[in-house]
């Protein structure tokens, strides 16, 4: 190892004599000598009254002393601070050194090996040189104590990295006397850029999973387009009727809500639970779409009888109060900048934060994906209404719910916390004051599919005020991100009652080692995920789960290609 002599200014190595055949060993062995040498400390104190010292690296009078002084800022961890500029500069400033420490200890090796002396001494000790003037250069923007310039950060980066070109350039040409050394270094490069391809793969798949299970199917949108046919060639046989039917609004029925674009995913939801119900005449679904889809769905609940369900179908453009005066996140959705996140379907921009990656889906600007915060005002007679995704499978009668004692409680949910995993920090801002104030970070997450709501105790709660103002203080995303999660967590935070597990099991979209024996046990599972079940990307397995519900007898549905 290397040993302090008593003179603090030098620093002497000893090194064995040795014989060509143990190159390698001393190379290495000069190596290791050379990065643990000694530093001589001067303290000082820092314009902001923090503790921190400036190490200097003292040489003899070689010529790879033009880096030698160089100070190396150390900070206390309590001085830190999580500046993402300042901790590129120290990035950078450490690449320098690094690489500056190893053309000076190359310099060493040809000075100490006798190898062409007067040649590789001077380009090593050139290239030190340049480290250390390029870093004298840009003392000002290392001092902590001044604001940092992004152009003088980005002509520092640049300095760098040229410097750094030219010192791997010069160690490549000298592989016969570093072999050792030159294979280490290009170990680390390969290692680095594998890493490099792996992540940028990652994303790419990422972004392609999210298009594929954002868009729209051929069959599906052939559906949708045949449907919408008949109902522009018979518009009677598929008119509403002049007086709503009474059971619409009966409260003493088992009623659903329903809000969904997709009108097979809709109609495999209402033919499940009517199939498993067992008085289908007293369940009323309410299927709430948006108005281009209207006719399609339309024709496709007038097609069959459902075992005398009474469905009502609308669009969400004949609530008139659901409008951007009185709906924060109409207004929202209405901004530029909202409307630019949504649509920037670029990959680098797509995948600038690969694990919120799912919030930039332009679904969230429909306003179908925010109804549930406006149940009581839709159906202003109705007590109770069991609230399903358009992804979920009713496998056994539901009507068990209504009879729930929900102890004052407004939304029946299943939890989904487990360990440390969807608890509230994972969904909101706990470094905002107002969150980490009103809000434990450790309490259990609930999931959205299925959920049993106590209308009159919203009303009483006046949980959709609540949401109005969290929402409205969320308009700039500080407390949280996108979607209609964590503004539910947040408005239903001491109002959820939590049901049995085996009412609702998640994941048939994502997790493929979800146990049949729990699914089979299951009121309703959902296809919670990218790999939805009338998609290509759907898990097998899980599929049959979905299908199995699909009316292939319908005519329209024969003539889309949709496989058995």
């Amino acid at each position: 190892m290397a040993i302090l002599a008593q003179n603090p200014r030098r620093i002497s190595i000893p090194y064995p004599t040795f014989s060509i055949p143990s190159f390698s060993f001393v190379a290495v062995t000069i190596t290791l000598s050379l990065t643990s040498c000694a530093f001589f400390l001067i303290p000082f104190s820092t314009p902001d009254g923090a503790d921190a010292t400036f190490s200097f690296v003292y040489g003899d009078a070689s010529p790879d002393r033009y880096f030698l002084g160089i100070p190396l800022l150390r900070r206390h961890l309590h001085s830190v601070k999580s500046d993402p500029l300042r901790l590129r500069i120290d990035q950078i400033r450490k690449q320098a050194s690094d690489h500056a420490a190893l053309a000076s200890a190359y310099a060493s090796y040809a000075r100490k090996l006798k190898l062409e002396n007067s040649k590789q001494l001077r380009l090593f000790a050139d290239v030190s040189r340049n480290f250390s003037l390029l870093l004298s250069d840009h003392r000002h923007l290392l001092d902590p104590s001044n604001p940092i310039e992004e152009p003088a950060l980005r002509r520092f980066d640049r300095g760098v990295k040229d410097r750094i070109r030219s010192a791997r350039t010069l160690i490549a040409e000298a592989k016969e006397s570093f072999d050792n050394q030159l294979k280490i270094q290009k170990l680390k490069d390969t290692i680095f850029a594998v890493n490099e391809r792996l992540t940028k793969a990652k994303k790419q798949g990422a972004f392609s999973s999210m298009i594929a299970a954002k868009s729209i199917p051929k069959s599906l949108h052939c559906l949708a387009m045949r449907l919408m046919e008949e109902r522009i060639a018979h518009p009677d046989r598929y008119a509403d009727p002049e007086t709503p039917p009474p059971a619409l609004e009966d409260p003493r029925l088992f009623h659903y809500a329903i809000f969904s674009d997709n009108v097979l995913a809709a109609s495999v939801v209402v033919n499940s639970a009517v199939k498993n119900a067992r008085e289908p005449p007293k369940h009323v679904f309410h299927v709430v779409t948006d108005r281009m889809n209207l006719g399609a769905m339309q024709v496709m609940f007038k097609l069959k009888d459902y075992g005398g369900a009474h469905i009502e179908v609308r669009a969400v453009e004949d609530y008139k109060f659901l409008n951007s005066s009185y709906v924060p996140v109409l207004r929202q959705l209405e901004s530029a900048n909202l409307q630019r996140f949504y649509f920037e379907n670029k990959l680098e921009n797509a995948t600038k934060d690969a694990t919120n990656m799912k919030f930039r889906n332009p679904k969230y600007l429909s306003m179908l994906n925010h109804l549930r915060f406006y149940l009581p005002e839709m159906y202003p007679k109705l007590h109770r209404v069991l609230f399903l995704d358009d992804d979920v499978v009713v496998q056994r009668d539901l009507t068990a719910l209504w009879k729930l004692d929900m102890d004052g409680k407004v939304n029946g949910a299943v939890e989904t916390c487990f360990g440390s995993f969807h608890r509230y920090a994972q969904y909101m801002n706990f470094s905002h004051p107002l969150i980490k104030e009103k809000f434990n970070p450790n309490a259990c997450g609930w999931a959205y599919g299925m959920n049993f709501f106590d209308l009159d105790a919203w009303r009483k709660e006046k949980c959709t005020e609540q949401y109005h103002y969290w929402q409205n203080l969320n308009e700039n995303r500080a407390l949280w991100k996108l979607g209609t999660l964590p503004p539910g967590l947040i408005t239903f935070y001491s109002t959820t009652k939590p049901l049995d597990k085996s009412w609702h099991v998640l994941g048939l979209g994502y997790n493929p080692s979800i146990s049949m024996d729990e699914i089979k046990n299951a009121a309703v599972v959902h296809f919670n995920g990218n790999m939805k079940p009338w998609l290509d990307i759907g898990m097998n397995q899980f599929r049959p789960l979905w299908s199995r519900y699909v009316d292939y007898d319908n005519k329209f549905i024969s003539l889309c290609n949709f496989g058995a």
